[in-house]
């Protein structure tokens, strides 16, 4: 029903357009301005409105900084998202033919690109001062394939993380981290839970995805297609190297080393988990996630409980994850409809300046941070209360440094960041068409069931053939043809 209603929705936006244009020329809305001579900007952004103080505050703190540092004079109109599915409330917005001038996508953006309603990014980035010199190299590959969506910043990857303490009360550790092979890490999982140091290695919340950034690489998982012998293509989950990973899964499991709960984890049960060791070693989002962890780890259990982020299992390769480049899974975008677009990109390309991140990567000066002599230094309510609304380069660059002392991230959180930016490397995926979705999505769920059997000893690992052959004739051998006419 939901795909039924998004077609007709689909319609009534082309309806509208057509309505709405002259002999088919593009649609551009006349510009707003306020009595006092401001152009208004309409924005709409997943969990900002007008109705929230916070979100008020800061767009009001950025016209400020617009009009100090850029001589603009914009104001900023929030669009109220109605509660719920923030992508489908989002298209229900733009289909009405409220379109704003700066939207952030969280999905559902190909059928508003393929309208023709989202701007090119492309020209105005190469003639940007600040947004070009700050791109992800992902970035920049998922602009050329889709130059729809921006969103720098780093890669959501997930790396696992163990208490340093423990991790210098064990025998094994020197081993792991001079070779962290599958065989080593679970002799490290051994003697964590042997020691009474955690009842169990490692835990997860309800699949194997989060351990699958430990091990996948290991096993030659190393993208979405894997190549055969022949110059082929094989989806990784019906692969060679995944039932040589399964079966290992399993052995972890059979021997108490891997949470036996996982399955039924929620997550802030698994976290919970970690803080009262329970779990040796816990798989969390590089970055702010993993400082959460580390301060909460800490407060819990002392200083020498700081977290150290382990490196990827090594094996047939090594790694946390090939990255998806197909395009930005989330990001801003600007309407090709706007009448405001080179100041819609002005205002991107500011909070990509040193005064622009001052104010989204920091916050307010007296609370989120104080200048102290010549630095920033970043308060409590820093960690506990701000998040950046915009860009996180890897290369942060402000006219006043921020202090050593108070760093944007903890050691261990920076540390998760560089590990995930050192071991990039790009996916081969491609985005599966609307006519194989369905057929897709019940691939995946027999993967996962045959997985979760296989790992918890209801069935063999020799069952893996048996789910292979039902995967291709459940749709496999139709999109194992695309994928090999696809890749290039």
């Amino acid at each position: 029903m939901k795909k039924v209603w998004g077609f007709m929705l689909f319609g009534l936006l082309a309806v509208f357009l057509v309505a709405c244009s002259d002999k088919g020329e593009e649609v551009i809305a006349e510009p707003e301005v306020t009595e006092d001579g401001k152009t208004v900007i309409t924005i709409a952004y997943k969990d900002d409105g007008p109705s929230s103080e916070a979100s008020v505050k800061y767009y009001d703190a950025l016209e400020v900084a617009l009009k100090e540092h850029r001589d603009l004079d914009v104001e900023f109109n929030i669009v109220e998202i109605a509660q719920g599915d923030y992508a489908e409330k989002l298209n229900l917005l733009l289909y009405s033919g409220e379109i704003p001038d700066i939207i952030y996508f969280q999905g559902s953006d190909e059928q508003i690109a393929s309208q023709g309603l989202l701007e090119d990014l492309t020209p105005y980035i190469e003639g940007s001062e600040y947004l070009k010199n700050i791109l992800y190299e992902h970035n920049v590959t998922r602009l050329e394939n889709y130059p729809y969506l921006l969103w720098v910043k780093p890669i959501n990857h997930k790396v696992p993380v163990v208490r340093t303490d423990y991790l210098e009360q064990l025998s094994t550790s020197e081993s792991l981290l001079a070779d962290p092979s599958p065989e080593n890490y679970k002799a490290f999982f051994e003697e964590m839970v042997d020691k009474g140091l955690s009842d169990y290695g490692v835990t997860v919340a309800g699949d194997i995805a989060e351990l699958d950034f430990i091990f996948n690489m290991a096993f030659g998982v190393t993208s979405t297609w894997l190549e055969d012998d022949n110059g082929s293509y094989v989806y990784k989950k019906v692969s060679e190297a995944e039932k040589a990973k399964l079966a290992y899964y399993a052995e972890l499991y059979a021997a108490g080393l891997l949470d036996n709960q996982y399955l039924t984890k929620q997550w802030d049960v698994k976290e919970d988990d970690f803080y009262n060791n329970k779990a040796g070693v816990i798989v969390g989002t590089n970055g702010k996630v993993i400082d959460l962890y580390n301060t909460r780890t800490v407060a819990v259990n002392g200083e020498r409980a700081e977290l150290t982020v382990l490196p990827s299992a090594s094996g047939v390769s090594s790694g946390y994850a090939a990255t998806s480049v197909t395009k930005e899974p989330r990001g801003l975008a600007i309407s090709s409809q706007s009448a405001n677009k080179n100041i819609a990109f002005e205002i991107l390309d500011f909070l990509a300046s040193p005064e622009g991140m001052k104010l989204d990567l920091l916050g307010y000066e007296g609370e989120q941070y104080t200048i102290e002599g010549d630095e920033v230094v970043l308060t409590e309510k820093f960690y506990s209360e701000w998040f950046s609304r915009f860009w996180e380069p890897q290369d942060v660059k402000l006219d006043t440094p921020i202090s050593s002392e108070t760093p944007l991230l903890s050691p261990p959180g920076q540390a998760s960041t560089n590990a995930i930016v050192d071991t990039y490397v790009a996916d081969n995926d491609f985005t599966i068409p609307e006519e194989y979705i369905s057929q897709w999505d019940a691939m995946e769920n027999l993967y996962k069931e045959y997985a979760a059997d296989i790992i918890t000893g209801k069935i063999s690992i020799d069952e893996f053939d048996t789910f292979v052959e039902e995967w291709y004739a459940a749709g496999g051998e139709g999109i194992t043809k695309l994928a090999n006419e696809t890749i290039k």
